[in-house]
């Protein structure tokens, strides 16, 4: 598994939201506070996002109401936080490259 890889937008700030377990709506939330609406993430899209981190191992299921299907609450793992950390690195060395831009 290639933990390298660029997160897209949407990974980046799914894994960053379930720090702490959430549920679907939650991390739709959370993402749109955090970018002041920049960023809204349709069930679609949300859905896909979290089956495939559940597949990667990179959040797993923290609990679950069987009398609501809205109540699946995701937690990152280890892995997650990893790839999660890999990402923030990533990013800071192109924060830092760029600011040669400005010399």
């Amino acid at each position: 598994m290639d933990n390298s890889t660029p997160l897209t937008e949407a990974l980046f700030y799914i894994l960053l939201t379930v720090r702490t377990p959430n549920h679907g709506y939650g991390i739709i939330k959370n993402i749109s506070e955090m970018t002041d609406g920049r960023v809204i993430l349709g069930p679609g899209t949300l859905y896909g996002a979290i089956n495939s981190m559940l597949t990667k191992g990179w959040i797993s299921l923290y609990s679950e109401d069987k009398e609501s299907r809205k109540k699946k609450e995701y937690l990152i793992t280890n892995m997650g936080k990893m790839v999660f950390q890999n990402e923030v690195k990533r990013l800071n060395e192109l924060i830092k490259n760029s600011k040669k831009m400005d010399d």
